[in-house]
């Protein structure tokens, strides 16, 4: 057990139950993240916001500083001169995501011209490739475009992270790591939600940078 995880189950001595999947979220996440997979991460409401948060916290840096890469980071002064040398010393690693609620001209099209029920799966297909990971966040585990993507997801070979409420809901069935947190509330299920998803974030990032 790592000392940052040690650190969040003292803070929240609850999810000692789910340490061991907690154990395999980061493990997962940090694997796709060194492959440079893209993470496409999905919810409703309060998780619709939860999924924009996770990827503003992949998409730059959170809690250490993140050099880009040194090639890039020349051809941009090659390229640019003091521009470009400008750019490359404040521009920041990134890990590739994507809040799938984000896009709300595809999103409304889609639900107008389709099925709202389908939006995220739509996306997840046009996205994703075998190999990516789609993490789909639902406090009941029965959201219904959250499993619609999800099961599209496993069809087109993504791993799948799900994050729920005790019970696990449907999305369980679906998914390669299920962080199922002991409660059954929906804020209360949220409350326990983001100090996980910070506490990964922050380890993709120690690994990566």
């Amino acid at each position: 057990m790592t000392y940052g995880l040690t650190q969040l189950l003292e803070r929240y001595p609850q999810l000692q139950s789910i340490s061991n999947n907690l154990e395999a979220a980061r493990d997962l996440m940090i694997i796709k993240a060194k492959e440079g997979r893209l993470f496409l991460v999905a919810g409703n409401g309060g998780s619709s916001a939860d999924a924009d948060h996770i990827v503003g916290e992949l998409m730059k840096s959170f809690v250490r500083k993140r050099p880009i890469d040194t090639g890039t980071a020349q051809q941009l002064t090659r390229i640019g001169g003091d521009l470009g040398n400008h750019i490359a010393s404040n521009l920041e690693g990134a890990v590739r995501a994507i809040c799938l609620s984000s896009h709300q001209a595809l999103s409304t099209a889609f639900m107008n011209d389709v099925d709202s029920a389908l939006v995220y799966a739509q996306q997840v297909y046009g996205y994703g490739t075998s190999g990516d990971l789609f993490v789909g966040i639902s406090t009941s585990g029965n959201a219904r475009n959250v499993l619609n993507a999800a099961l599209v997801a496993k069809a087109k070979g993504l791993a799948v992270l799900g994050l729920t409420g005790k019970g696990g809901g449907a999305l369980q069935a679906y998914c390669d790591v299920c962080l199922r947190v002991p409660e059954h509330e929906t804020f209360k299920v949220q409350e326990l939600h983001l100090p996980i998803y910070h506490w990964l974030c922050m380890e993709i990032e120690a690994a990566l940078w």
